[in-house]
This record gives C-alpha cells, sequence and structure tokens, in this order.
C-alpha cells in the first residue's frame, strides 16, 4: 500500500486589515493610471492645437512660399526642404514633450501610490481598531481558566453609534447575560447547600437519639451507625458544593499569608487520619509568602493532602510529602505527592471537574465527595493562580498549586 503523500501546508490568508489596504491601492493606481492617460490625450491635442495656431503643422504642399528656414550650418532652406525641417523639428518637439510627461507622471504615481498605500493601512489600522478590541475581549473571556470568571469584562466601547459600536455593545449585553445567568447559578447552589443543611442536621439529632436509648437494640444502633455515616457524607457533600460556590467568586479581602503556616497546621490535623490509614505524612515547608484568603487557602491545602492520604496504597508503605516554596519570578507553589495505583495521564484532567472520581467503586460508599480537587483548582483560580497535576513515577500523583507571591500583582 503506497504512502499517502503529505497535504502541502495551507497558505494563511490575508488579514482583512491588508486586504482593505490592498483594495485602496489598487482603487488608487488604477485611478491614477486613467488620470495619467487622460492627462496626456489632453495634452496631446492641446499642442496639436498650438503647432495649428502657430502655422507650423500644415499638410504637404501648404507651406508658405515666402518662408524661408536658416539651419545650423548657414544654409538656406525653402520649399518642400523647409517643410521637412518643419515636420521633423514638430515631432521630436512632440516626442520629448510626451516622454517627459509619462516618465515625471509615472514617478510621481509611483511615488503619491506609495504614500497612498501606506495612508490606506493606517486608514484601515483606525477603522478596523474597534473590531481588534472586541476580539481582544472576546479572547480574554474565552481564555479564563473558570468560564463565568472573565464574564465580568466588558468592551464599552466608545465613539458614534456605528456598526461597530453597534457590535460592541450587543456583545456586552450578551457577556451581561451570560454573567447573570451563571452568578445565579452560583446562588442557587449556595442557597439550596445551606437550605439542606437544617434537615440532615435534624436527622442526624433523630438518629443519635434513638441509637443512645436505653431501649435500643444492637440491630438498630447498627442502623443508626449507617445512617449516621451516609448523613455525614451528605454533610461532607453540602459543605464542599458551599465551599465551590465561595471559592469561585473573585477574592476582594486579602490579607498575608505563609503557605509554610499553613502547611504545618494541616499536616498536624491531618496526621490522625494518616495513622489510621498507615499513611506517613512528610513536611517539607520552605517560606511562601502570599496575599489571600487564609481559610480558602488551608482548605486548598487540606484537600491536596487528604486527597494523598485516601488514594494511597493500603499495605502501610504509603506516604505523601508536602512542599511550600518560592519560585523563580517571586511567585509561590503548594507540591503535594503520594504513592499509590498509577494513574494514566488521560485520566487527571477529569479529576478536577465535579463530582469525578478515580474508579467507579469509590462512587457512592466512599467517604469522598468528588469535590476535593475541583475546590483546590477553585480556590486557586480566585486568587489568580493555578493547579498541574502529573503522575508520579511508580504510582500515585504529583500535584502543583501555583499562586502569585505577596509582593506580585494578582492577575
Amino acid at each position: 500500500m503506497s504512502a499517502r503523500a503529505p497535504r502541502p501546508p495551507r497558505r494563511r490568508p490575508l488579514t482583512l486589515r491588508a486586504r482593505l489596504t490592498l483594495v485602496y491601492g489598487t482603487l488608487f493606481l488604477l485611478a491614477g493610471l486613467t488620470l495619467l492617460g487622460v492627462t496626456y490625450l489632453l495634452f496631446d491635442q492641446r499642442l496639436s492645437a498650438s503647432f495649428a495656431r502657430s502655422g507650423l503643422q500644415q499638410e504637404p504642399g501648404t507651406l508658405p512660399r515666402k518662408v524661408v528656414i536658416l539651419n545650423r550650418n548657414g544654409d538656406v532652406l525653402m520649399g518642400p526642404e523647409a517643410e521637412r525641417v518643419l515636420a521633423e523639428q514638430e515631432e521630436r518637439l512632440r516626442e520629448a514633450a510626451a516622454t517627459s510627461m509619462l516618465t515625471q507622471g509615472a514617478v510621481a504615481l509611483a511615488v503619491v501610490g506609495a504614500a497612498a498605500v501606506g495612508l490606506g493601512w493606517v486608514v484601515a489600522g483606525r477603522v478596523l481598531a474597534p473590531l481588534h478590541r472586541v476580539t481582544e475581549t472576546a479572547r480574554r473571556i474565552a481564555a479564563a481558566p473558570v468560564a463565568d470568571h472573565g464574564l465580568r469584562e466588558r468592551i464599552a466601547l466608545d465613539g458614534p453609534p456605528d456598526e461597530v459600536k453597534e457590535l460592541a455593545d450587543t456583545f456586552d449585553t450578551m457577556v451581561e447575560r451570560l454573567d447573570r445567568s451563571f452568578d445565579g447559578q452560583r446562588r442557587f447552589v449556595a442557597n439550596a447547600s445551606h437550605e439542606l443543611r437544617t434537615p440532615l442536621t435534624l436527622n442526624r439529632a433523630l438518629v443519635e437519639l434513638a441509637m443512645h436509648r436505653k431501649t435500643a437494640s444492637p440491630d438498630v444502633k447498627r442502623l443508626g451507625e449507617s445512617l449516621l455515616e451516609i448523613n455525614a457524607r451528605h454533610e461532607r457533600l453540602i459543605s464542599g458544593l458551599l465551599l465551590l460556590a465561595r471559592s469561585e467568586h473573585e477574592i476582594t479581602d486579602r490579607s498575608p499569608v505563609d503557605l509554610a503556616d499553613v502547611v504545618a497546621h494541616v499536616v498536624a490535623q491531618t496526621s490522625a487520619e494518616a495513622g489510621q490509614a498507615g499513611v506517613a505524612v512528610r513536611e517539607e515547608a520552605g517560606p511562601a509568602p502570599t496575599r489571600g484568603d487564609a481559610l480558602l487557602l488551608e482548605r486548598l491545602v487540606h484537600n491536596l493532602v487528604e486527597n494523598g492520604i485516601r488514594h494511597n496504597v493500603g499495605d502501610g508503605t504509603g506516604w505523601v510529602r508536602v512542599t511550600s516554596r518560592t519560585v523563580a519570578g517571586g511567585r509561590v507553589e503548594v507540591e503535594v505527592s503520594n504513592t499509590g495505583p498509577a494513574v494514566p495521564p488521560y485520566d487527571i484532567p477529569p479529576l478536577f471537574k465535579p463530582f469525578r472520581r478515580l474508579g467507579a467503586e469509590r462512587v457512592v460508599t466512599g467517604r469522598s465527595t468528588g469535590l476535593g480537587l475541583s475546590i483546590v483548582r477553585s480556590v486557586a483560580v480566585a486568587h489568580g493562580g493555578d493547579v498541574t497535576a502529573r503522575p508520579r513515577e511508580g504510582g500515585g500523583l504529583v500535584v502543583t498549586a501555583s499562586l502569585p507571591g505577596a509582593g506580585e500583582a494578582v492577575p
């Protein structure tokens, strides 16, 4: 079977500005050539009329007999000979005048044409500048790490009410409606999660009351323990939804926070869970000053460490390493690596989406709600940072949260 020949690379089309400039230049060149041709015809006609009035342009045999021509050599010419000399002089004069006009006209046309092309390029750029502004705004909104974070930006184009301003205003109206829709969705999730806390709290109280009665049988106590575990999982889910809705808002009140202190605090908090799971937590907390919401940053580190403990090996040899540091450029990082099962690279991006888990066996029965890494990314993005993950050689993950330093401007 013969190999398929490679396709030639596609030529990049000209930009709209280049096409408009090309159109301007072509129209100016055509108009200049037409003007030059009309000028030449009028000039030739005027020259012929001048010759006719001066009596130099005569038909053969009509030259006045009394005309005498004295040439350079001092010879006197009369009759047909004088007529021939006058005709030659007229032709040389006509050719010299036409050559001079066409040559100088062509040079002038080229110079003015180049200036017209440059002016057309500038004018096209000025005319298309509002469209570039619309394009840049749309590109920034589309490139926002979280879809609704870029929807707060507007074009707010000033100028006369022309077609371009109408396009910009329509785009602003569309983005504003999308922003309201996303904001309404966040408020609904927050309100619904808040309202669901009340019945869950009531259920927990009733189950605990039934379990601690003196007449409660062992079956009732076992059933109560199962119900409390399910109720606790639902409470964690609702708390996660509330935190996710809160972290998706941009952080406006920022205070100094050193991630080294956050790492030390989280490692102390999770030591009991790590001991029960047989996982060793190793702390390498280097200075990493930043600015933000201390509670949200603590939740970011806590979720990463908790994720590393829960999704680890179960033979007592597992470990989790937590590192905070300041990197080049003034940014700070928190890196959490852990042992565990091998994770394919294509399975990593979905883990940062809500309710996505690695493995179908943890969908209902596990303690994970599937919101841990989603909250991590939302908190990082709200602070002007981002989160990346890669498989660790030998199994497990290496997750790195990068945030602006204390002296770095937040994007």
